[in-house]
C-alpha cells in the first residue's frame, strides 16, 4: 500500500508538511509506504493550452505521483478562508482529463491546521468539493488543527492527545479503504 502526501502549503516550516510526516510516519507503522510529494511550487498555471501529452515536466511528475500512489492524503492551510492557489491549481492539473485522471476512484483523505483558530475548518471543506469533482473517493475523516504553532510539537504531531487520535483515526480509515483492493491482489 503506498499513501501519497501532498501539502497545500509551500513554507519551508509549513505546519501543514510537519502534519504529513507525522500521518506518514503512522501510515508506516500500519504497513503502508509513505511518499511526501514535493513538486507544487513548480507546477505552472492551468493552461489548457499547455495540456498536451503528459503536460509540462512539473505536471507529469504529479500526474505520476498520483497514479503510482494507491491512496493521496492532503493537508491543507486556509487561505482567504479557502484553499490555497497552488493547491487548487494542482489538482486542476491531475483532474484532466475527468474521465481518466489519476485522482478519479482514488481514496484521498483531507486534513489541515493553520495558525487561526477553526484549523483551515472551511479550505478543507472545499478542497473535498474540489476533490469529489474529479472523481476522487473522498473519505469522512477530520481533523484541523488550530493555533497549530501551540497544538503541534516540533516533529508535526498534535500535542493533544484528542488531536492525535484524530490523526490516527485519518490515517488508518484512509488506508482501510485500500484494505479490500489490497486483499483481492
Amino acid at each position: 500500500m503506498r499513501v501519497l502526501g501532498i501539502s497545500g502549503s509551500l513554507r519551508r516550516d509549513s505546519h501543514n508538511t510537519k502534519l504529513l510526516r507525522a500521518a506518514g510516519e503512522l501510515a508506516e507503522e500500519h504497513g503502508a509506504e509513505f511518499e511526501l510529494f514535493d513538486g507544487l511550487k513548480a507546477i505552472p498555471p492551468y493552461d489548457e493550452d499547455d495540456d498536451v501529452g503528459d503536460g509540462p515536466e512539473a505536471v507529469a511528475h504529479l500526474r505520476h505521483a498520483i497514479a503510482g500512489a494507491d491512496a493521496v492524503l492532503f493537508a491543507t492551510p486556509e487561505y482567504n478562508s479557502s484553499i490555497p492557489g497552488v493547491l487548487k491549481n494542482a489538482v486542476d492539473w491531475a483532474s484532466r482529463p475527468l474521465a481518466t485522471n489519476p485522482l478519479r476512484n482514488k481514496p484521498v483523505a483531507v486534513i489541515g491546521a493553520s495558525t487561526g483558530m477553526f484549523g483551515a475548518v472551511w479550505a478543507q471543506a472545499e478542497l473535498r468539493k474540489v476533490l469529489g469533482a474529479t472523481g476522487a473517493r473522498v473519505t469522512e475523516v477530520e481533523l484541523a488543527v488550530g493555533h497549530a504553532h501551540e497544538h503541534l510539537d516540533p516533529a508535526g504531531r498534535p500535542n493533544d492527545p484528542a488531536q492525535e487520535e484524530a490523526l490516527r483515526e485519518s490515517v488508518l480509515i484512509l488506508i482501510g479503504e485500500l484494505e479490500p483492493a489490497a486483499l483481492a491482489a
